[in-house]
């Protein structure tokens, strides 16, 4: 079938990338009585979160994953590797024109290489080891185009800092992006592409798809020649296979050879729900924070504040490769790191870390006093009371870098570099000439259009996915329970003292549901209600227990404006069916205003399966019809069996 934004598939990824996080899947795909690995070469497990902790604990649930990989035949990396969005790009895992998916949210970063990557959770991760498959819900497509060229010294991290900043009011929210202009995109090196893409995460994207250009080929050339001589080194590979010359079994020439005589383009007549676009030329060196990605400031005005620093961090998977250790290098070479600032480096993964060696980047960093971290994850020098830090890392929330009294701020390489050596936030031109690079602060040019069709499509039924299915409801029957908040977040629907409280039952769930949002909601709510939140509804953690304790207060369906994709996610992977009606929201809210947490509206309503339709009843003595989304056939196939977890069970 033809298939468009919004609607739900079924869909075979090429692979599917667990790091640490594997222990917690392994749970689950025993729990579904899994025995085997459908295609073991699908999985890769590598470890990169918590390499810096040797407690007994750690070494053994790593040896308990790596006997795992050995039983069921799974590609392995161990602590030490390297970060696992790397090893994915280094070894190929991620590829062209295929997809691949990671239990981890910047799988986005495939995307630089022209991989369809994006985020899964992890009950998704256990089902696919199990049949191979997933289903994912297809995304509206946001194009984002590039003029002009980039100027000297400003990278990839500036852009995606740029755009974080300048489009800050959730543009792309649960979009995928794909990054358009072909002569500005050439002037953009791979690893700029995959810090770009990296960051559409924190921009609130689920895919940033770059082109595949000759730029792209060119990369993967090199990386066949890069692996014929790296080979020996990684044990998931075999030297010789029936007596014949050895091929990487994912980057090869003949691989390569089949994308460039069919490369994909987008069609004359592709729909985009918006177009953005930004001149690369008005691009300056950015910083993003203190403490949000939302927010970022040019580096020539931030410079003005002369904010000291106590630590600098180049680490992570957006911005530790060997061109960004080479880019710290050259900055902060032959100086010495100021008095007072601790500087962290760590390579992207154990390639990188020898190419900076050979190099003798590697060396610099270390003369001039960076603490060295091993490949992977900062675990390490987080950032204490009243600290600051500046990273070229991808996150700066609050309290995600250590205390939530710290400021973070995100910088590329060499602003971290030059920003450790000054001991303030700094430029590398100061360290120079000991001036603030001030000058005229250059604002990026950028416009943002909505397609004009937006609206009239959404008025617009989408098209049936056929029959229900047995056991699934032709109509969903319930009446109406408004909480207007918008953004509610998991920790308001289930609160976190109860998380790892798995004793717990379906019916003490109920008795908690909403208690940090609203205390009298598990009082109002009956068996039967259909729940509707405002916009964001289940944003924040990604615990289950949130859409599990809805469905256990006898929520039988959930309507929003709009939802955060993980809670909606786990909403389907536990049997709790979510539909986008922002028009019933926007109605709700001129009727019931803010008055109430939650509102028993006596309202009653009859959704139409495959239709797509709703009728609102008791409404002013009249009925009103509104447009919504279709539950296609794997949603339903999911409900029917009562989860994910069952609906696997049945098929193995």
């Amino acid at each position: 079938q033809k298939v468009k934004s919004g609607d739900f598939v079924s869909i075979q990824p090429e692979h599917v990338m667990t790091h640490d996080n594997t222990a917690v899947v392994m749970s689950k795909f025993k729990n579904i009585g899994a025995k085997s690995i459908k295609f073991p070469r699908q999985p890769v497990f590598t470890l990169d979160h918590n390499v810096q902790d040797k407690s007994e604990k750690n070494l053994a649930k790593y040896d308990t994953i790596e006997k795992f990989a050995e039983t069921h035949n799974v590609d392995f990396y161990p602590a030490g590797r390297g970060i696992g969005h790397q090893i994915v790009i280094e070894e190929g895992y991620a590829f062209p024109y295929t997809m691949t998916v990671a239990s981890d949210s910047h799988s986005n970063m495939y995307g630089g290489i022209g991989c369809l990557g994006t985020p899964i959770v992890r009950t998704d991760a256990a089902a696919i080891w199990a049949t191979g498959k997933t289903w994912w819900q297809i995304p509206p497509v946001v194009k984002v185009e590039f003029k002009g060229q980039l100027p000297s010294g400003v990278t990839g991290k500036d852009v995606i800092i740029t755009l974080c900043g300048m489009f800050n009011k959730d543009e792309v929210l649960n979009c995928a992006i794909e990054f358009t202009g072909e002569e500005s995109i050439r002037g953009i090196s791979i690893e700029d592409r995959l810090a770009i893409s990296n960051m559409t995460t924190e921009w609130g994207a689920l895919v940033g798809l770059f082109p595949v250009d000759d730029v792209t080929i060119k990369w993967l050339r090199n990386r066949v020649e890069k692996l014929e001589l790296t080979r020996f080194e990684n044990k998931n590979l075999k030297a010789i296979v029936n007596n014949k010359p050895f091929v990487h079994p994912r980057i090869n020439h003949s691989r390569i050879d089949e994308i460039e005589k069919n490369p994909l383009r987008p069609s004359v007549d592709s729909y985009y729900a918006k177009h953005l676009t930004l001149d690369l030329s008005t691009v300056t060196p950015y910083v993003s924070g203190p403490n949000s990605v939302k927010v970022s400031t040019s580096l020539a005005e931030l410079e003005k504040e002369n904010i000291a620093i106590h630590k600098a961090y180049l680490v992570s998977c957006v911005n530790s490769r060997a061109i960004d250790l080479k880019a710290a290098a050259e900055v902060i070479k032959g100086r010495k790191v100021a008095d007072g600032v601790e500087f962290y480096i760590a390579a992207a993964s154990s390639e990188v870390q020898n190419d900076a060696e050979k190099s003798g980047d590697w060396q610099t960093l270390v003369d001039a006093g960076a603490k060295v971290l091993p490949p992977g994850c900062l675990g390490t020098g987080l950032l204490k009371d009243g600290e600051v830090g500046i990273s070229a890392t991808n996150r700066n929330f609050k309290g995600r870098m250590g205390s939530p009294s710290a400021l973070a701020y995100l910088a590329s390489p060499a602003v971290v570099a030059a920003s450790a050596v000054a001991g303030k936030v700094a430029s590398p031109a100061y360290l120079s000439t000991s001036v603030s690079t001030h000058g005229s602060v250059q604002t990026p040019r950028i416009t943002c259009v909505l397609n004009s069709n937006v609206k009239s499509t959404a008025n617009k039924s989408p098209a049936s996915f056929g029959d229900v299915i047995p056991g699934f409801p032709e109509t969903i029957k319930g009446q109406l329970l408004y909480c207007h908040a918008d953004n509610l977040n998991t920790d308001g629907i289930y609160p976190g003292k109860y998380t790892y409280m798995d004793e717990l039952t379906f019916e003490d769930m109920a008795k908690v549901v909403m208690e940090n949002y609203d205390p009298k909601f598990s009082k109002m709510v009956t068996k039967g209600d259909i729940l509707v939140g405002g916009f964001n509804f289940g944003s924040g953690s990604s615990r289950e227990q949130a859409a599990v304790a809805l469905k256990a207060c006898g929520i039988t369906l959930v309507l929003a404006g709009s939802f955060s994709e993980t809670f909606k996610r786990n909403s389907i992977n536990n049997a709790l069916l979510c539909l986008e009606a922002p028009e019933l929201v926007y109605l709700l809210r001129e009727i019931y205003k803010d008055n109430e947490l939650t509102t028993r509206t006596n309202l009653n309503a009859e959704i139409k399966v495959i239709e797509g339709k709703m009728l609102l009843k008791d409404l002013n003595e009249s009925d009103k019809l509104f447009n919504i989304g279709v539950l296609g056939r794997s949603v339903q196939e999911l409900w029917v069996a009562g989860g994910l977890e069952n609906w696997v069970r049945q098929r193995i």
